[in-house]
C-alpha cells in the first residue's frame, strides 16, 4: 500500500470514528416516568424562613403519580404525662425508631383509590403505612397512643404533612407539585421518591436525593458545637456571664 493511499485510508478511519462518537449510543425507549427537582440543594443561612422546591416530570400512560419526600431517620423518645393531684407527672415513655425527620406525600388522587394497602405498606406511603418501631422501656410494643402522639408532635412542628398534597397535571403527561420546607427543617440528605402506579401496581419508580445543609457563619457554629461540645458549652457560659456583668455595669452607670 502506497504512502498516499495509507494516509487517505487513515483519514477515512478517523472520520468514521468521529461520526460514530458524535452519533452517540443507540437511542433507548422512552422511560414511562421521568422526574426532577427545581434544585437539589437547599441552603440554610441566617434568616432562613423556609422555602419551596418544585418537583416536575412526565408520565406515560393513564397511571397515577405518587411523590414521597423523606428526611433522614432518627430515634425519638415520646413521654406521656398524666394529671395527679393537680400536678402533671410522667406516666410512661416509649422509644420510636426509624422516625423520618421530615415526611410529605403528594398524589394525583387519594392513596386508597390508587394502590392497595399492601403496596402502600411495602413502600411506606402515607402516615398510616409508616413502619415505626414503637417500644416501651421493657422493649415490648407500646400502646397506640404513643404513635398517635408522635404524629401529632411532628405535624405540629410542620415536619410531617397532615394530608396528601395534590399533584397537578399539565395536559396528559406533564405533572408538577411543590414541597414546602419550614424554617426548622433538619439538615441532611433527603430522598424524593416518585412512583407511577396503574391498576394497583407500580409501573415505574425513581428516587432523587435532595441535600439540606447549613452554610455560612451559622453552619460554622453548628459544626463547632457538635464537634467540640464541651468547649462550646464553656464558651457559652463565659459569654452569658460576660453579658450579665456588662448589663449590670450599664445599669449602675445609668
Amino acid at each position: 500500500m502506497s504512502t498516499p493511499f495509507r494516509r487517505m485510508f487513515s483519514a477515512a478511519l478517523a472520520l468514521l470514528a468521529w461520526v460514530l462518537l458524535a452519533a452517540g449510543p443507540p437511542a433507548r425507549a422512552a422511560e414511562p416516568l421521568v422526574a426532577d427537582l427545581s434544585r437539589h440543594l437547599v441552603a440554610i443561612t441566617t434568616g432562613f424562613s423556609g422555602t419551596d422546591v418544585l418537583l416536575f416530570g412526565s408520565a406515560e400512560g393513564d397511571g397515577d403519580v405518587i411523590v414521597v419526600v423523606r428526611g433522614p431517620n432518627h430515634t425519638q423518645v415520646i413521654r406521656r404525662k398524666d394529671r395527679q393531684a393537680g400536678i402533671w407527672v410522667n406516666a410512661g415513655r416509649a422509644q420510636v425508631e426509624n422516625v423520618p425527620s421530615f415526611y410529605r406525600v403528594a398524589a394525583t388522587r387519594p392513596l386508597a383509590d390508587i394502590a392497595p394497602p399492601q403496596l402502600l405498606d411495602d413502600h411506606q406511603i402515607g402516615l398510616d403505612h409508616l413502619d415505626l418501631a414503637v417500644r416501651d422501656t421493657a422493649g415490648h410494643p407500646a400502646a397506640p397512643q404513643f404513635r398517635n402522639a408522635l404524629v401529632r408532635l411532628e405535624q405540629r412542628a410542620g415536619l410531617w404533612g397532615d394530608k396528601v398534597q395534590k399533584i397537578g397535571f399539565l395536559g396528559h403527561q406533564l405533572f408538577r407539585t411543590e414541597v414546602h420546607f419550614p424554617a426548622n427543617v433538619p439538615v441532611g440528605t433527603y430522598l424524593v421518591e416518585v412512583y407511577l402506579v396503574a391498576q394497583g401496581k407500580i409501573l415505574s419508580a425513581q428516587t432523587t436525593p435532595l441535600v439540606i445543609s447549613k452554610i455560612g457563619l451559622g453552619a460554622d457554629i453548628f459544626d463547632f458545637a457538635h464537634q467540640h461540645a464541651a468547649v462550646y458549652g464553656i464558651i457559652a457560659i463565659v459569654l452569658a456571664a460576660a453579658t450579665g456583668w456588662l448589663a449590670a455595669v450599664a445599669l449602675k452607670k445609668g
